[in-house]
C-alpha cells in the first residue's frame, strides 16, 4: 500500500522515525488540516507485517481518517492496525492490554521480537503505539489508562500526533514533555503553516452581537466611580459606544457581504444546547444569502451517533446554503470536505479550542480560500483578536532573521473589522474607568490586610470590578522603567508598607528556577535535565528547562528570556538544541569506537558501555544522508529546501560540517548490504 505524504509531512515522518530509533519516543505537533493522520498511516504501510496499536479519542474520528485515506489511496487500507479508544483503554486490566496486539506467537513470556521502524530490534508485541490527539491523554482517567498501557509495553516505540502539546486550561501542562520526554520530531504552528503556504490564509471577518449585558456591567462601574469628571466622561463614551453599535451593520448585512460561497457548507459553533437553540432561532441573519437554508444540528459528543452529521456531509444540493450547528463535537480530529467557512458564536477561553474550531476552515488539500466569521458575544471580546496574526508575525520574523525569507509565502491574512469604531470607543471607556492611584492603593491595602501579601494574578479584579492585578503589575513596570507612568518616592514607600514585592511574579520564578539550574549544574556538571525532574524543594526544573528552550526557539516571551538571561544560561552550559546535543554525544561515542577499532564498521545492534546505540545511529546517518542527497537532486525548489531544514532541525539529516567530521574518522557512507556485496565481489 502506497501512502503518499505532503512534503512537510514526509520530512516530519522521517524525523520521527529517526527520533524513535534513538529515544523510543517521538511527537509530531502540526496544526489541524495539515494531514497528520497520514503520517501514522505511512508508518503502518511501511511495516505491513507488524501490528500498530492506534489510540484515539473516538472511533468516529478514526473512521473519518480511514475514509480520507481510502479516498487518497483508491480504496486501499492498512490491515495491521489494532484500534482502541482512550475511553475503552481506561477500563482494561493489564492482562487485557497485553493481549490486544499480540502477534500470535507461542513465546513463553507473551511477547515477540518485532523489527523497529528504524530497523533495530526490540522485544515487544506491537511494532509501535500511536497516540492520536495525544494532548487528550492529560485527562485524569484517560491518562491513567495510557500510563498503564505504557507500563505493559515499556520498550515499544511511541508516536504522538496532535495539533498542540499544551493543555492551556490544565495549568499549562506540556503533554509532549510528560509522554515523550520532550522529544518533538516536528513542530509547526498554525501561523507557520499559513506563512509557508501549506494552508491558505483565510478571510477573517470580525463582528459583534448581544452586547446588552456587557454594557449594563459598564453602566454599573460608571455609577460607582467616585470622580464626577470620570463619571461624566465615561457616560459620554458609553452613549457613543451604544450609538456606534446600533449603527454598525447587522449580521444579515455582514453575512450577505462576506459569504462569497452563497450555497456552501458552513459550521456554526455554539456554547451549549440552550445557546444552540437560541442561535438556530436567528435564521433571519442568513435571509439575504438564502431564505431557505438547509439547517442541521449536532448534539452528541460523538458525531458518529448523530444522523444529522451524516446528512450534512451527504448534502450535495448546491442550490442552497447549508449550515451545521454544533457544540464541541467537531473541535478536533474530524474533517468535512467542501467546507466554505466557520462561524464562531461562542466565547472561547482555551486557545486549543479556538484553533481547533477555526481549523475546520483549513486543509492542505483545499485550494479555495475560506472565511472565518468571528461573531464575538460582548464588547470585552473586541480586544481579543490577533492570536493567529501574532503567530504569523513571529514566524515571519524568525525566517527572516535566519536568512530564510524565501520560505515566507503569506505574511498576513485579510482581517475585515466591522466594529473598529466600537473597539476604539471601548478602549477609551476602559482607560477612563481606570481608577485614581490613591483609590487603587486603597484596594491594594484592603487586599493586603485580608491576605497578608500582594501576590495575585495580573487578571485579578476586585469585587467592584477594578483591575487590581493589572495595577500592581503596572507599578512594577513603572519602577523598572519598562512602563510609562509616575511613581514618586512617597508612593514607593506606601507600597513597601503593605508588602510590595517589586520583582514581578515571572521575575521571582526566574530567580528561583535559575538558582535550581545552577545547583543542578554544579552537582552534575551539565544541564541535561530530564523533563520530569523535580528538585528536593519541589521545583519542576525539567519542565522549566524545556519551556525556556521552547521560548528561545520560537523567539517568544522576550521580556522574560532577555539576552542577559540567555547569557546566564549559556554560562551554565545550557543545551538549547537537544538534537545537536544528542548528535555530539553520539559523535563522541563514534570517535571512541574509531580509536579502539580503527574504523566505523559498527554492528547494527552495538551498544556501548554508556548505553548509546552507536550501531543504530551510524545506520541512520548513512540512511538519511542518502535521502538528503535525493532531496537536493529532486527538490531544488523552495519546498525542497524547507524539507531539508526541517530534517536538520530534527537531527534526521547530517549537515555538511557533520559529514566532514564523520569523514575524518573513516565513515563509510555505503550502507551495510552494499558494503558486504562489494567485499564479496572483491574476494570473488
Amino acid at each position: 500500500m502506497d501512502v503518499k505524504l505532503y512534503e512537510h509531512n514526509r520530512a516530519a515522518y522521517e524525523a520521527a522515525v529517526a527520533m524513535m530509533g534513538q529515544t523510543g519516543k517521538a511527537a509530531i505537533v502540526h496544526p489541524t488540516g495539515t494531514g497528520k493522520s497520514f503520517i501514522g498511516f505511512r508508518l503502518c504501510a511501511d511495516h505491513p507485517e507488524q501490528k500498530i496499536l492506534w489510540l484515539s479519542p473516538s472511533e468516529y474520528i478514526f473512521k473519518t481518517q480511514l475514509e480520507n485515506l481510502k479516498a487518497a489511496t483508491g480504496g486501499e487500507l492498512p490491515g495491521n492496525i489494532v484500534f482502541c479508544t482512550y475511553a475503552k483503554l481506561m477500563w482494561m486490566e493489564e492482562d487485557e492490554m497485553a493481549g490486544i496486539c499480540m502477534d500470535g506467537d507461542d513465546s513463553s513470556d507473551g511477547s515477540s521480537s518485532a523489527d523497529m521502524p528504524d530497523g533495530s530490534q526490540r522485544s515487544s508485541a506491537s511494532a509501535c503505539i500511536i497516540l492520536d490527539e495525544f494532548h487528550r491523554c492529560g485527562a485524569q482517567m484517560w491518562g491513567q489508562g495510557v500510563q498503564k498501557l505504557l507500563s505493559v509495553f515499556p520498550d515499544t516505540p511511541l508516536l504522538g500526533l496532535s495539533a498542540t502539546n499544551i493543555r492551556y486550561l490544565d495549568n499549562q501542562r506540556d503533554m509532549a514533555a510528560e509522554l515523550f520526554d520532550g522529544n518533538i520530531a516536528s513542530e509547526m504552528s498554525l501561523g507557520e503553516a499559513i506563512v509557508r503556504g501549506i494552508l491558505n490564509p483565510p478571510k477573517y471577518v470580525l463582528s459583534v452581537y448581544s452586547c446588552q449585558q456587557s454594557l449594563e456591567k459598564y453602566e454599573q462601574r460608571i455609577q460607582t466611580a467616585k470622580s464626577r469628571v470620570v463619571r461624566d466622561t465615561c457616560e459620554q463614551y458609553l452613549e457613543e459606544l451604544k450609538r456606534a453599535l446600533e449603527m454598525s451593520e447587522g449580521l444579515d448585512e455582514v453575512f450577505d457581504k462576506h459569504m462569497a460561497d452563497r450555497t456552501g457548507k458552513y459550521i456554526v459553533f455554539c456554547s451549549n444546547k440552550e445557546h444552540m437553540d437560541e442561535m438556530m432561532g436567528h435564521l433571519e441573519w442568513f435571509a439575504k444569502v438564502d431564505a431557505h437554508p438547509h439547517v442541521y444540528s449536532l448534539y452528541a459528543s460523538d458525531p458518529g451517533a448523530d444522523q444529522a452529521f451524516d446528512d450534512f456531509r451527504a448534502d450535495h444540493d448546491t442550490s442552497h446554503l447549508r449550515l451545521l450547528y454544533c457544540i464541541d463535537a467537531l473541535n478536533e480530529g474530524i474533517h468535512v470536505e467542501g467546507i466554505s467557512g466557520v462561524i464562531l458564536l461562542r466565547p472561547t477561553v482555551s486557545p486549543i479550542i479556538y484553533k481547533q474550531q477555526i481549523g475546520r476552515a483549513f486543509s492542505a488539500s483545499r485550494q479555495k480560500d475560506t472565511v472565518i466569521f468571528d461573531i464575538v458575544m460582548n464588547v470585552d471580546c473586541l480586544q481579543s483578536i490577533g492570536l493567529m496574526e501574532e503567530e504569523m508575525q513571529l514566524v515571519t520574523a524568525y525566517y527572516r532573521d535566519h536568512g530564510e525569507s524565501e520560505l515566507v509565502v503569506n505574511e498576513h491574512f485579510r482581517i475585515i473589522d466591522e466594529v473598529r469604531d466600537c473597539r476604539e470607543l471601548f478602549n477609551k471607556l476602559n482607560d477612563m474607568l481606570s481608577a485614581s492611584w490613591d483609590m487603587m492603593f486603597g484596594c491594594a491595602k484592603r487586599y493586603y490586610e485580608e491576605h497578608g501579601n500582594l501576590e495575585m494574578l495580573a487578571g485579578y479584579m476586585t469585587e467592584d470590578g477594578y483591575p487590581l492585578g493589572m495595577w500592581i503589575a503596572t507599578q512594577r513596570g513603572i519602577r523598572k522603567g519598562s512602563t510609562r507612568g509616575c511613581l514618586t518616592e512617597e508612593r514607593i514607600r506606601k507600597l513597601d508598607s503593605i508588602g510590595m514585592v517589586w520583582e514581578s511574579v515571572p521575575d521571582q520564578l526566574w530567580e528561583k528556577n535559575y538558582a535550581a539550574a545552577k545547583a543542578y549544574q554544579e552537582a552534575n556538571g551539565n544541564l541535561d535535565v530530564r523533563w520530569d525532574y523535580v528538585t528536593e524543594d519541589g521545583i519542576p526544573l525539567g519542565k522549566w528547562i524545556n519551556n525556556v528552550r521552547t521560548f528561545e526557539k520560537a523567539g517568544v516571551r522576550q521580556k522574560y528570556l532577555t539576552p542577559e538571561r540567555i547569557k546566564m544560561l549559556d554560562d551554565l552550559g545550557m543545551i538549547w538544541a537537544k538534537q545537536d546535543y544528542l548528535w555530539e554525544r553520539n559523535y563522541a561515542a563514534a570517535c571512541a569506537y574509531y580509536r579502539e577499532h580503527g574504523n566505523l564498521e559498527v554492528p547494527h545492534s552495538y551498544v556501548n558501555a554508556d548505553g548509546i546505540k552507536l550501531g543504530n545511529w551510524i545506520y541512520l546517518m548513512r540512511k538519511y544522508r542518502a535521502q538528503g542527497t535525493e532531496d537536493e537532486s529532486a527538490d531544488g525548489d523552495l519546498q525542497g529546501q524547507g524539507i531539508q531544514r526541517k530534517k536538520r532541525m530534527a537531527g534526521a539529516l547530517p549537515t555538511e560540517e557533520q559529514v566532514k567530521k564523520l569523514d575524518e574518522i573513516g565513515m563509510n557512507w555505503t550502507n551495510t548490504p552494499d558494503t558486504r556485496w562489494e567485499k564479496g565481489y572483491q574476494a570473488a
